[in-house]
């Protein structure tokens, strides 16, 4: 049995609602190895009373008749001991089922419990990414309706690209989160950039991008464009995301488009180091791969710092992303795991579409 002030630290760690699985199972464990204790007890005291009984018939035989009445009592006392034997054993037996059977009930309750923390991890992840790139796609829209990026791009001046790439330094001096802002033509060159003296884009044509051509279909300065995590030539083959928005006549939102605006995100220095930081104990981390993957399972960030190089892929993949969050224990890379997953949420009127997962080893 449980001793008293044990019994009152439970009850004030229930009470404090700090009942995890881990110690539902200690307790568990704990009362099994008490109740094999006592069960032990019971066996030890039962065979003695068995011996005492035989020795007691041996002396009573020797007594002849005059121990014939004690012989009646050892006889009882040999069926007693007989009949707490036979209780003893099925109780044995019982409780050994019983807690399997708790036993059981205890994996489930903490495999419940692990998948529904790492979700929620899961979901904080690319919430928290959804939120920040929300604001990527508020600035790019602001800062297409900036002067000197309409007067360079009606003027088509040298004077009035320089004064541009310059306003260009300004922003980027307080907006440290880019590598920098392009400046392109209807044509898809780059006629200014803000950092010059670290990325030569200047001249360069980005006529065939994805975030070029998106900002050229955009119905309104509402609107936006962008591509997804990729090494880009523009900054030396950092790996970046990039948004996109239409310069166009007078910076009015409805205006004739004269050119494109692009902004080059830091995309590791927000999501990998979210990643990263995944509140997880040491203990967990060792076991553990947290990941930002699109909806084909290729990596775009990841603990284990394979982006862009690796593709996660396992059974009922299709079911769990078909799903905001949840969990499913299967088979990963020859282990079992247990995959949480979220998807992305989005914030306001932007979505990366992405997918967060946490694989950790059971």
């Amino acid at each position: 049995m449980l001793a008293q002030n044990e019994i009152h630290q439970e009850r004030k760690a229930s009470d404090n609602g700090t009942f995890s699985p881990e110690r539902i199972t200690n307790l568990t464990l704990q009362l099994s190895s008490n109740m094999d204790k006592a069960i032990k007890d019971i066996q030890r005291i039962t065979f003695q009373a068995r011996i005492l009984s035989l020795n007691a018939k041996v002396e009573a035989a020797r007594a002849g008749e005059i121990g014939s009445a004690f012989s009646v009592v050892a006889t009882e006392m040999g069926s007693l001991s007989n009949e707490i034997e036979t209780l003893v054993n099925s109780l044995e037996n019982k409780s050994s089922k019983d807690f399997k059977e708790i036993a059981k009930i205890n994996d489930n309750i903490a495999t419940n419990y692990r998948g529904l923390r790492l979700s929620d991890l899961a979901l904080t992840n690319i919430d928290l990414i959804d939120r920040n790139l929300y604001e990527r796609s508020c600035d790019v829209r602001w800062w297409a309706t900036d002067n000197s990026f309409v007067d360079a791009l009606t003027k088509n001046t040298r004077e009035a690209y320089d004064f541009a790439s310059k306003h260009m330094g300004i922003i980027l001096g307080a907006y440290t989160v880019y590598f920098d802002l392009v400046l392109c033509n209807l044509e898809g060159i780059i006629v200014a950039n803000g950092k010059r003296e670290l990325y030569g884009s200047v001249g360069k044509d980005v006529s065939a991008t994805k975030w070029f051509n998106a900002a050229l279909k955009c119905a309104t300065g509402d609107d936006f464009g962008w591509e997804t995590v990729h090494r880009s030539p523009l900054v030396n083959g950092e790996l970046a995301l990039l948004y996109s928005a239409a310069i166009r006549e007078n910076g009015d939102k409805y205006g004739k488009i004269l050119g494109v605006l692009g902004i080059i995100f830091k995309y590791a220095a927000l999501v990998q180091t979210i990643v990263e930081n995944t509140p997880l104990s040491n203990e967990e981390r060792l076991k553990s791969r947290v990941c930002i993957v699109d909806k084909n399972g290729l990596v775009l960030a990841d603990s284990a710092k394979r982006n862009l190089e690796d593709t996660i892929d396992f059974r009922g993949k299709h079911e769990l992303f078909d799903n905001k969050k949840g969990f499913i224990i299967t088979e990963y890379k020859n282990t079992n795991c247990c995959i949480a997953h979220a998807k992305a949420p989005g914030y306001e009127t932007y979505t990366t579409g992405w997918h967060s997962l946490i694989i950790q080893k059971m």
